[in-house]
C-alpha cells in the first residue's frame, strides 16, 4: 500500500485532491494534526515517509520543501509554478507523446497549470504534426471560474458585500508575463509568447480555454484539424467532441470532473480551437492524480470523477 503525503491540503487544490483520496484502499493517506502542519520538522518526517508526496504551496515555499527531501525514493508531485520548466523535473501531462512513460520513473513530476492544460492540449499535437507553424504569433483567451485564485479570491467573491466589480468577468495579467506562458511556449515548441489574456468570471469551477486561427499560422484545413484531433484524443481523460449547447458553448459544463473536452469551429482562414474542464480537475488536482496513479501503475482515472463511456488508453503500460 502506498504513503502519501499532501502537503498543503488545506488549499483548493490539495482538498480537491484529499477528496478524491479519502476512499482508496490502495492508499495510506498520511496526515499531520492541525497544530503541527505548518512545522518544518513534522512535515518533513511526513514527506521523507511518503512513497509519493502532493506539494499544494506557493512557489517559493515549493522550492524550499523541496530541499526537505532525503529519500530516494520519495516521488514528489508539484502542484505549484516552480518546476514546470525545469529540465530536472518531468512535465506532468501524459497525453504528451511518450510523456507517460517518464511520469512512471519519474522522481520529480511537475504538475501543469491549468490555463496552460488547455492551451498545450490544443496547440502541442497540431505543432508535431506541422498543422501550426512553430512561429506562429497566436492569441488564447482563458475563461475560468473564481477558485482558480484559491482561498483568497473565492473569499472575495463569496462575501455578502463584496465588490460590485466581481459581479462580471474580469481581463487579468494584463502586462503579458502570466506564469503559465513559459510553459506554454516550451512545451509546444514555440518561438513567440502568445498573447494570452486571461479571465477571471462569477462562477466557482469550470475553464473554456480558446486559441483562434487564421490561415497564417495554420498548414492544412480545419478538417485535418479534426482528424488530427480525432487520432490523438480518442480515449482517456483527454477527449476531442463537438460538444455545445445549441450553438454556445458553458464554461461550467465539466465542473466538478476530471476530464478535458476539446472541440474545434469555425472554417477554413478562421478556425476556433476549445478545451473545456474543470480548472481544479483536470487543470489542478484531478491531473496530479492521474500522474500518481501512472507512477503506481493503476489505471489513470482511478478514483476521479470521469464520464460514463470512459475509456483508458493503457497509458502506464
Amino acid at each position: 500500500m502506498a504513503k502519501v503525503f499532501i502537503d498543503g491540503s488545506y488549499g483548493t487544490a490539495g482538498l480537491r485532491i484529499r477528496d478524491r483520496l479519502t476512499d482508496r484502499k490502495d492508499i495510506e493517506l498520511l496526515t499531520l494534526p492541525e497544530e503541527l502542519r505548518k512545522d518544518e520538522n513534522a512535515r518533513k518526517e511526513a514527506l521523507n515517509a511518503a512513497d509519493i508526496a502532493f506539494l499544494c504551496l506557493h512557489d517559493n515555499v515549493a522550492r524550499a520543501t523541496v530541499k526537505l527531501v532525503e529519500n530516494p525514493d520519495t516521488v514528489i508531485i508539484d502542484a505549484s509554478t516552480a518546476h514546470r520548466v525545469d529540465d530536472n523535473w518531468v512535465y506532468g501531462m501524459p497525453e504528451l507523446d511518450g510523456q507517460s512513460f517518464l511520469i512512471k520513473s519519474a522522481k520529480r513530476i511537475a504538475n501543469p497549470g491549468c490555463h496552460a492544460s488547455g492551451f498545450i492540449a490544443l496547440v502541442e499535437p497540431l505543432v508535431q504534426d506541422g498543422l501550426i507553424y512553430p512561429d506562429a504569433r497566436l492569441t488564447c483567451f482563458s475563461l475560468t471560474g473564481y477558485s482558480g485564485g484559491g482561498n483568497g479570491m473565492i473569499a472575495q467573491y463569496e462575501t455578502s458585500d463584496r465588490d460590485v466589480w466581481l459581479s462580471a468577468p474580469r481581463t487579468y495579467g494584463l502586462s503579458q508575463n502570466h506564469k503559465h506562458i513559459p510553459e506554454m511556449m516550451k512545451v509546444c515548441g514555440l518561438s513567440h509568447a502568445p498573447v494570452f489574456c486571461p479571465v477571471v468570471a462569477d462562477y466557482y469551477s469550470g475553464m473554456q480555454v480558446t486559441v483562434c486561427l487564421t490561415s497564417n499560422d495554420v498548414s492544412g484545413t480545419i478538417d485535418d484539424i479534426r482528424a488530427a484531433y480525432k487520432e490523438k484524443y480518442h480515449c482517456g481523460l483527454i477527449r476531442y467532441c463537438e460538444d455545445d449547447e445549441d450553438g454556445f458553448l458553458s464554461a461550467i459544463k465539466y465542473s466538478g470532473r476530471d476530464d478535458m473536452v476539446i472541440s474545434v469551429y469555425g472554417k477554413d482562414g478562421c478556425i476556433t480551437l476549445v478545451a473545456r474542464f474543470d480548472n481544479l480537475g483536470k487543470g489542478a488536482s484531478g491531473a496530479a492524480i492521474q500522474n500518481m496513479n501512472i507512477v503506481l501503475g493503476v489505471d489513470e482515472a482511478t478514483g476521479l470523477v470521469v464520464p460514463d463511456g470512459y475509456m483508458a488508453c493503457n497509458l502506464n503500460l
